[in-house]
């Protein structure tokens, strides 16, 4: 019960929070960051318990009758992989409500549109049968369209448009998949337990059926070549949403990829762990390159996102346990760290500079160095140094790549050249912005200092970044029992 309550805490929280006029903002700001609170306090408590677990892989299971008639039951669930996204969810929340303490506009309907997205990320996370996962990944989608194409900039209505025409496409092309899974099984089940225990699928069944589920959860994680709604829709976003869709909502469908694809169809898997391979590294090497020459910051921070998603896809093209924990490790790092600089980019500079464009920063080192050794601690984190989340995760993810016989060594070479890449466009991008003098800014602007909402949000999120940085055991002790069913079945198709 304890899982299902970071969900009910979210949707009560959004319809609470919608009837209350817009000029209560004080009033709606307390709840939202108190609804966001209880759901950390429920996820936390949810990890803490599933350290202490006796029983099977999956606690707090609830099984409700749904829709007999096509074999769809309300349950939900929790493991170690789904516990460490809802962490993850709830501090993007917390901190999503710090960062968005100076909205204005209609804030009651914001923070509405904003509980409901997460209440329907959480949904996807804790669903333990297919046709619910999908139910709750059709909720997430709707409320992003309306926080970017009302609180959004620039081509907000474009932006939005695009983001939600690419992730219904995906779904409806997972949804395919789905329905294939549902009669190919022979169970009449959308069961995710039951079908990892008994479904039987041929050979062919999943060489065909898996690259349809892999694309269409690919299509929300980034993937080359469905990736171009990723930066447009993070740059027109509010800096709430950007930070919800770089640090959850692209975790959902790599969470697919990993929980039904390569779960459900381990064979499928082996076979096109090749071609997921080149595509990730496209993904890595493709997104830092197209980062390392924009000139808008919250470009850059855009298309570093698809680069390092990239890693989370070559983690999952390994099929090893070494590979496929990097990529679970890189899925909560990528989502804190990307949070963080979307945050700082987003809110915290141009909240004062009023621009993103590069070109227009005036040697802000001298007039915010706060701000600047914030952001630097964070690219630090994006580029994977050591003492920080990135590094662990991406590690674990070139050691899988290493591992994996099947792929071409000129898929190990790119992906370190993607490192460098990352390097490369980091350090150019923090002299850009923070060091150089441009005639084209006021010299003269004397900005304020941070927020405490925005020095709250910052040290959380750098916090969590330099905790499984320095202690990644936090995550990997509650993973590896999750990733072992998978691996099991990996073996067991190998052979």
């Amino acid at each position: 019960m304890i899982a299902l309550l970071t969900v009910i805490i979210s949707f009560l929280g959004a319809a609470i929070i919608g009837f209350i006029p817009s000029k209560n903002a004080r009033l709606i700001r307390s709840l939202a960051l108190f609804t966001a609170l209880g759901t950390f306090a429920a996820s936390m408590e949810c990890y803490f318990e599933y350290l202490n677990r006796s029983g099977g892989v999956f606690q707090h299971v609830i099984d409700l009758t749904w829709i007999p008639a096509i074999g769809a039951t309300f349950k939900i669930g929790v493991d170690g992989l789904s516990i460490s996204l809802l962490v993850l969810t709830s501090i993007i929340a917390v901190t999503g409500v710090l960062f968005s303490w100076t909205i204005e506009d209609r804030v009651n309907q914001f923070f509405a549109y904003y509980f409901a997205l997460i209440g329907g990320v959480f949904g996807v996370f804790l669903s333990l049968d297919l046709f619910l996962l999908f139910v709750f990944y059709e909720i997430a989608i709707v409320p992003k369209y309306f926080i970017i194409a009302i609180w959004g900039s620039g081509k907000k209505a474009y932006a939005a448009m695009k983001l939600v025409l690419f992730s219904f496409v995906g779904s409806a092309v997972a949804l395919l998949g789905l329905i294939a899974i549902y009669f190919g099984s022979g169970l009449q089940t959308f069961d995710l337990i039951q079908l990892m225990a008994e479904g039987e699928f041929s050979a062919q069944f999943q060489m065909v059926v898996f690259p349809i589920l892999f694309v269409g959860f690919g299509i929300l994680a980034g993937m080359w070549p469905f990736h171009t709604w990723a930066p447009t829709g993070h740059v027109a976003a509010p800096t709430a949403a950007s930070m919800l869709l770089a640090g959850v909502v692209m975790k959902l469908g790599a969470y697919g990829c990993l929980r039904v694809a390569i779960g459900l169809l381990p064979e499928g898997a082996i076979y096109w762990a090749p071609v997921v391979g080149w595509i990730a590294v496209i993904n890595i090497v493709y997104g830092a390159l197209i980062a390392l020459v924009q000139k808008d910051f919250k470009y850059v921070i855009g298309y570093s996102s698809v680069s390092h998603m990239g890693f989370v896809l070559l983690g999952l093209a390994t099929l090893n346990e070494v590979g496929l924990m990097g990529a679970s490790l890189q899925m909560f790092s990528h989502g804190i760290i990307g949070a963080l600089l979307f945050a700082i980019v987003g809110t915290v500079i141009y909240s004062r500079t009023h621009t993103r464009q590069l070109h227009q920063l005036h040697n802000l080192m001298q007039r915010m160095p706060g701000i600047c050794w914030v952001f630097i601690a964070a690219g630090l984190a994006s580029m994977g140094l050591p003492g920080f989340s990135g590094f662990v995760s991406e590690l674990h993810v070139l050691i899988g790549t290493w591992n994996q016989d099947q792929f071409s060594i000129w898929i190990i070479i790119l992906a370190g050249f993607g490192i460098l890449a990352t390097f490369t466009y980091t350090l150019v991008k923090i002299h850009e912005a923070f060091f150089r003098s441009s005639p084209a800014h006021n010299p003269n602007a004397v900005y304020p200092l941070m927020t405490i909402p925005e020095k709250m949000g910052c040290g959380i999120l750098l916090s969590f970044a330099v905790l499984i940085g320095i202690f990644p055991n936090v995550l990997i002790v509650i993973l590896e029992p999750s990733l072992a069913p998978i691996l099991e079945a990996l073996a067991t198709a190998a052979k």
